[in-house]
């Protein structure tokens, strides 16, 4: 498995970014290969974020090329460059 982990800063109040998220839920439930998805809100003010489980670096890659995923900065109205780490679970606390 592969984790995609994405902050982004948003113009958006908080209650926008929810009803986007929610809005949202049933595209990103579609994908097979998500196996899990958290929705993040971070210390910062308008700091938000997604922590992705992919089943595949094949499976993230085919996401990034997605018009889903080249919506996201729009959706959420990021401001600036939002930041993405890529990791590869080595392994989970529990199965």
């Amino acid at each position: 498995m592969i984790i995609q982990f994405v902050q982004f800063e948003t113009s958006l109040p908080e209650n926008e970014v929810l009803a986007v998220a929610e809005e949202r839920l049933p595209q990103f439930r579609a994908i097979p290969s998500l196996v899990q998805k958290y929705y993040l809100k971070g210390a910062g003010p308008n700091q938000y974020g997604g922590f992705y489980v992919w089943e595949s670096p094949d499976a993230l890659a085919a996401f990034r090329d997605s018009d889903l995923a080249r919506s996201i900065p729009s959706a959420y109205k990021v401001v600036g460059k939002p930041d993405i780490g890529i990791h590869d679970l080595i392994f989970p606390l529990r199965s």
